[in-house]
């Protein structure tokens, strides 16, 4: 991925060969858990939401490098040459989900891969050129149609919402636990999203 300080992404992945990667409710609050230690330090959260076999969250990036508090997930090899430990972002997405893998596979007794090789990171914001209002699902590539008068950041928000909805988990999107929109559309307060950040980018609940 090629992430830039300042920029709005859309980051996702799912399960190798779209298996589940959250088996119960204590997965999906232990990799909540990892994402405040591992993504918050370079990045506000403007919208996340953790599904079955897959994951979304919307990032705005503060800060590309930062010197790590452990060096968990790094190999004995990359900590030598590291120190002090300054991790990416992208290093630090991906000490989140091998530490996370790791942990699923011994709670499931399990081993290999658990999330697809390449995580995607699409930009929101790019400069100097307009974002076609497109996003990804199950059935591919999918063109906004149906409100053409939105911003990308505000259609992508939407549909990250959504993603229960559409996969007939719920019946109304904020009955979903894993998800920023009962902390935008209903009364919960968690503390992982950033209000603030949102708004600059005009995004509307």
């Amino acid at each position: 991925m090629n992430l830039e300080e300042g920029r709005l992404y859309h980051i996702y992945n799912q399960g190798n060969n779209r298996q589940k990667v959250f088996m119960n409710r204590d997965n999906y609050l232990f990799f909540l858990k990892k994402v405040r230690n591992h993504i918050v330090p370079h990045a506000d959260v403007l919208a996340w939401c953790l599904m079955p076999n897959h994951f979304h969250f919307m990032v705005y990036v503060n800060k590309i490098e930062i010197v790590g508090k452990s060096s968990e997930g790094f190999t004995s090899s990359e900590t030598l040459t590291k120190l002090p430990q300054q991790r990416t972002l992208n290093e630090s997405i991906g000490v989140l989900l091998r530490s996370y893998t790791r942990a699923i596979n011994k709670q499931e007794q399990t081993s290999g891969s658990l999330f697809r090789k390449e995580t995607k990171a699409e930009c929101l914001n790019p400069s100097g050129a307009i974002t076609p209002a497109f996003f990804n699902s199950n059935s591919g590539t999918l063109i906004n149609v149906y409100n053409s008068g939105k911003e990308y950041p505000q259609i992508c928000f939407d549909y990250i919402h959504n993603n229960p909805l559409a996969s007939n988990l719920v019946s109304n999107f904020t009955e979903w636990e894993f998800s920023s929109a009962p902390d935008y559309y209903s009364n919960r307060n968690g503390r992982l999203i950033n209000k603030g950040r949102a708004r600059e980018f005009g995004i509307c609940w």
